[in-house]
């Protein structure tokens, strides 16, 4: 027994000793979180922007899995209670999926230090926004007017020149609902613009994937297509004649989302992470070429090619019910590509 205490004594003491040198350590060492984030150009502007400012300002370290939103909602959907990934990002469907089915902690914002910097429509009890869309209709303006709405993409001269995309990204779900509701249809009754689009479609020149259009409109193949500003500036940067032009009945508005992951083990650095996106350096590099994301940080000037001089002109923009959406959005999706490939 004495043996025995005495190797406690031992080990204590030598724990004791060791203790000021392990926290030196610890606190030199960075945290570290994990986020989800869209692959391609987010994944680059988080890489180049958000990481190294993340570790200048917390000392946290950001990894980050390239998941689209769906894979996202999936990926935590099958991992039992362990999380992938400490933070979501994610569009409007995806988001509500998410907060139906209790895969986010509660969000408390005042724990962002730059919360006073953002409109208070952007958090909620269950994430906050880190980038604005604003949906509407680009057109070449060396081919094409200046279309006035969405009925005037079914004439001439801008039928011939129109490149469309279906469901299955969130501008592409907005921009043919309010084509629907153009032609009768409403949030959850999309069979207006299937069929409008059915009697034009041996006329129209190109059917692609939504990732395929900014390269088909670049290459001349459509001169005119609904997406977001953000494609627009990006292909302008690029040199290519494009301009944005609001529909008659309205821009289209929603927000992309931060969230943090239940049953995360990092809550702080997902905080950290989070109050480091939204930050005015950060905003206002990610709405610089070649990325030109809309910023969501009041403090930051908005770009020149924008619909809008401030965001709280956002408030009059078309917004949807992504609850009422959701359910229908998968037959939406499979329609399409099985009607109008061309």
């Amino acid at each position: 027994m004495s043996l025995s205490l005495t190797r406690r004594a031992l080990l204590a003491g030598a724990a004791t000793l060791a203790a000021p040198g392990i926290a030196r350590a610890q606190r030199g060492r960075a945290a570290s979180v994990t986020a989800a984030i869209y692959p391609g150009a987010w994944e680059e502007a988080f890489r180049e922007t958000v990481a190294p400012a993340l570790k200048r300002a917390q000392n946290v370290e950001l990894e980050m899995q390239p998941l689209f939103a769906v894979d996202q909602i999936a990926k935590f959907a099958a991992s039992r209670g362990v999380p992938p990934f400490d933070c979501f990002v994610l569009d409007p469907g995806p988001r509500i999926t998410g907060i139906e089915r209790g895969m986010y902690e509660r969000f408390d914002a005042t724990r962002l230090a730059n919360r006073t910097a953002l409109p208070g429509l952007l958090a909620d009890e269950w994430g906050v926004g880190c980038a604005a869309q604003v949906v509407g209709i680009a057109y070449n303006p060396k081919k094409v007017p200046k279309p006035s709405g969405y009925a005037d993409l079914f004439k001439d001269p801008w039928v011939s020149r129109l490149g469309i995309t279906g469901f299955g990204t969130t501008f592409g779900t907005v921009s043919l609902i309010e084509i629907a509701k153009v032609f009768g249809g409403s949030e959850t009754n999309i069979e207006p613009a299937l069929a409008e689009l059915k009697k034009v479609l041996p006329r129209i020149a190109a059917v692609g994937a939504p990732a395929a259009m900014p390269g088909l409109f670049q290459q001349g193949q459509c001169d005119v297509m609904y997406t977001n500003t953000q494609t627009v500036t990006t292909l302008r940067d690029r040199g290519v004649d494009i301009e944005f032009a609001v529909p008659e009945t309205g821009a289209t508005a929603f927000f992309t989302t931060l969230h943090i992951a239940k049953g995360s083990e990092n809550i702080d650095a997902a905080y950290k992470y989070i109050d480091t996106v939204v930050s005015k350096g950060v905003q206002e590099a990610l709405q610089k070429p070649p990325y030109n994301f809309v910023p969501v940080n009041k403090e930051v000037a908005l770009g020149a090619g924008l619909p809008m001089r401030s965001l709280d002109e956002m408030a009059r923009f078309v917004t949807h019910d992504w609850a009422k959406i959701n359910p229908l959005r998968g037959a939406w999706i499979e329609r399409f590509n099985r009607e109008m490939a061309k």
